[in-house]
């Protein structure tokens, strides 16, 4: 908690002690209290009780460690790109995914002075980048904090009006800033993908579509990534997130993350993944849910 910024910290202390009392209404999120990850949280769990954590590692530990029932997660935006490093996180952290929830993303400066007082903003590299065209058209020289409300209570604490934050508009009156400036974003249809993690494996209800996500390493052969990916095209398939990263420094072996529409037990999901299989050192599933937005 000592890491939250003095202004969150009494907020901090009362959210976790609601969740402490009902950890299996507990849903941990990533930031200060009125992060958007907080949004995307109270949104896709209405009777949750919202458990604020520093860092990603963090919510996860709290599942981990049954403080938590679960943790929504940002893993991509529309605008920016991949948000946290799941491909490395999750298969350490023996979490499921279970769900997944879209947040559009509207940011707002906020401060302790005026609009034209503001020299710099504060904010998560996320919310930066998917305002740098407003900022630099304005003259404001964007500062990289681990967190969107996180930034507002640092903002609140140092009382300078040339720095602002970058958060959602909540954040404002959780922090007793002012409002500069609202519904920014470099484009219309920035929006938040967040996944739901879990101890364990939950069965899959109700109907379709389905999402199912994994990781594997293809073998270090010639056309080795071709062949593995061909028994999705041949039996139907769609793939609607193939990512590519490389893990302990080595350049030779190279490790996908894949999104796929279906689940296990779909004889042309199965043959797909018989396939990826045979043209695969290692396929690993993390997770099967129901689609939060059709695909395709």
């Amino acid at each position: 908690m000592e890491n939250f910024a003095a202004p969150a910290r009494p907020i901090v202390a009362r959210m976790a002690a609601q969740a402490a009392e009902h950890p299996d209404r507990a849903v941990a999120f990533q930031g200060a209290p009125g992060a958007n990850s907080h949004v995307a949280a109270v949104q896709a769990f209405p009777n949750g009780l919202p458990l604020p954590c520093f860092d990603f590692a963090d919510a996860i530990e709290a599942v981990q460690d049954g403080r938590a029932d679960c943790a929504i997660i940002p893993i991509e935006n529309s605008l920016h790109g991949r948000v946290a490093d799941m491909h490395f996180l999750l298969p350490e952290s023996g979490l499921v995914i279970t769900g997944e929830h879209f947040l559009p993303i509207r940011h707002a400066l906020m401060g302790t002075g005026t609009r034209d007082d503001v020299r710099e903003a504060m904010s998560h590299p996320q919310a930066l980048g998917q305002c740098r065209h407003w900022l630099r058209d304005r003259g404001i020289a964007p500062i990289a904090y681990p967190d969107t409300a996180g930034a507002a209570a640092v903002v609140a604490e140092r009382g300078d009006p040339a720095i602002a934050a970058l958060a959602p508009p909540g954040a404002a009156a959780i922090y007793g800033l002012n409002l500069l400036a609202e519904d920014l974003a470099d484009a219309d249809h920035n929006t938040t993908r967040f996944v739901v993690l879990t101890r364990g494996g939950r069965p899959v209800e109700g109907d379709g579509p389905f999402m199912t996500t994994l990781i594997f390493e293809v073998k270090n052969v010639p056309a080795a990534l071709y062949k593995a990916l061909g028994g999705f095209a041949t039996n139907g398939v769609n793939m609607t997130k193939l990512e590519s990263y490389q893990r302990g420094g080595s350049f030779a072996a190279t490790e996908f993350y894949a999104d796929i529409v279906g689940k296990p037990g779909d004889p042309a999901l199965d043959r797909a993944l018989e396939e990826l299989g045979f043209h695969s050192k290692w396929v690993r599933l993390l997770g099967t849910y129901r689609q939060a937005r059709a695909r395709g």
